[in-house]
């Protein structure tokens, strides 16, 4: 088999580097798997589906060499949503010189933005109180711009849910949780209260106090970041789905088995065909 010219290979290895850093600017790609953040129904985007704009800068001064903008559209598949998501990547154009000539090539996005929608907050169920949802959904809005002050509502709405689902209301959330960690050890919590949901929550008290209160020491910087924000969101998610929607569900059996019951009553008490 004949081998490549050494500046064969290292046009074709900077060509592949192109293409890898153009197919990873956003995570939703064609043919990939896909949820939508709307219905959080899965799919798979087709393509007729997605569309990429991919646009270089013209502009001078920048400390971006070359800035390049890159926007996605994906309209969901779903026939009750057809919501269109849109994102948005900030990168850079960078010339390489190589034996074989000049190549240029886009850096992996430096900053991404997500337009559409204006957060990553699930729809969540009218079983959710509705204070609750609105906390939450604002947490997801503001994890990226402000990630201390999204734990801070995080704080906020999971000490509603103590109040509200567990009917424990107390001047401060460290003394809620205490009375509701003696409610789970003594075995008369609410339905679905467990020990490590009372410890996560403790655990989001502390952090969420980052954004709350100022340190002692004013120079002493304790940062939240995003990823960390969003971990406290997928522990109030998750606590909406085992407090809430699962008592909802378990309300909604026992209500179909109650009426069933009450039908079959009712036609064993009616009378027969051709009895007075």
């Amino acid at each position: 088999m004949p081998v490549k010219p050494k500046n064969s290979v290292i046009a074709e290895r900077l060509e592949s580097l192109l293409a890898s850093t153009k197919r990873s600017a956003h995570n939703v790609k064609l043919g990939s798997n896909w949820t939508c953040p709307y219905c959080r129904h899965a799919q798979v985007v087709s393509a007729e589906r997605i569309h990429d704009v991919d646009s270089e800068l013209e502009v001078h001064g920048s400390r971006l060499t070359t800035p390049y903008l890159r926007v996605t559209a994906v309209v969901c598949a779903n026939d009750q949503c057809r919501e269109l998501t849109l994102s948005a990547g900030l990168s850079s154009i960078v010339v390489a010189k190589t034996p074989v000539g000049t190549h240029r090539h886009v850096r992996r996005p430096g900053k991404s933005w997500t337009l559409l929608p204006p957060s990553t907050a699930k729809p969540q169920p009218d079983c959710v109180p509705e204070p609750l949802r609105a906390d939450y959904a604002e947490a997801c809005a503001i994890r990226d711009l402000s990630p201390k002050a999204s734990a801070t509502i995080i704080r906020r709405c999971l000490q509603g849910m103590i109040r509200d689902f567990c009917g424990i209301k107390k001047g401060r959330l460290i003394d809620e949780i205490k009375e509701l960690r003696a409610l789970v050890e003594a075995g008369n919590a609410p339905r679905g209260v467990q020990h490590d949901s009372v410890d996560a929550i403790d655990h989001v008290r502390g952090i969420g106090n980052i954004g709350a209160h100022m340190e002692k020491d004013i120079n002493t910087i304790i940062d939240v970041d995003p990823d960390e924000a969003q971990r406290l969101i997928e522990l109030t998610e998750m606590l909406f789905e085992e407090w809430y929607e699962a008592r909802h569900r378990r309300e909604q059996r026992l209500q179909q088995i109650g009426a069933i019951a009450a039908e079959k009553a009712q036609a064993k008490a009616a009378p027969k065909a051709g009895e007075p």
